[in-house]
């Protein structure tokens, strides 16, 4: 398989990094085996210039990772129930990040497979928590290292025609929603749907309330 990045292949603006990770291969290897996907959908996070960030306010133990020097990954728990995961990027201190959206299984499908029993294979990791799920990917690899020969690796993959990569606005975020910093492979079945942010409502005893609020943003 083509080799691991170079760290200062992220050691560059989140603009710039997020389309050149499109046709880029993300690996998880754990004793079960390996399970890969090539990147076919990402979005791009400024830390704090960017309102849609989770480091827009500043550091916390939970986002402490994106501070730190590119090339890692930043792991979080969302909803209570999924995990999703980004890649730092730009020079130690910036908080920048790339979600990981979406992306095309080309090793270890079957292992996918049973991991996500209910899936088709265009949706074993079409989504960034069907991402996760399909490659074992939680907060214990907050941090990892994606430039070393670990258990999380970004790998070289093969180039994508520049004409093929569209952008847009990012996936139900609250903050700077019509920031154009979702890059995708246009034509790829494993690219994940477009949503606007739509406020979450629940029912309580008084009725319905929105409990919205929060940008799903990275």
């Amino acid at each position: 398989m083509s080799d691991v990045l170079e760290r200062e292949f992220f050691d560059r603006s989140v603009e710039e990094v997020a389309p050149a990770l499109l046709g880029c291969v993300l690996s998880r290897t754990t004793s079960e085996g390996e399970v890969a996907v090539r990147l076919t959908e990402v979005e791009a996070y400024a830390g704090p210039l960017d309102a849609a960030s989770h480091a827009f306010r500043g550091r916390t133990a939970r986002n402490s990772v994106m501070f730190g020097p590119p090339g890692h990954a930043y792991v979080y728990f969302t909803y209570g129930m999924h995990f999703c995961v980004n890649l730092v990027c730009g020079p130690e201190g910036m908080s920048s990040g790339v979600l990981l959206r979406a992306g095309e299984p080309v090793t270890g499908v079957e292992l996918a497979r049973e991991r996500r029993p209910r899936s088709s294979v265009r949706d074993l990791a079409r989504g960034p928590a069907r991402l996760c799920q399909a490659l074992a990917i939680d907060r214990e690899l907050d941090g990892a290292d994606v430039c070393s020969d670990g258990a999380l690796r970004i790998l070289a993959g093969s180039p994508v025609d520049p004409a093929s990569i569209h952008r847009g606005p990012r996936t139900g975020v609250s903050g700077a929603k019509d920031t154009p910093w979702r890059f995708w492979i246009d034509g790829e079945p494993s690219v994940s749907p477009y949503r606007p942010h739509a406020p979450k409502r629940r029912a309580t005893l008084l009725g319905e309330v929105d409990v919205s609020g929060r940008s799903a943003g990275r």
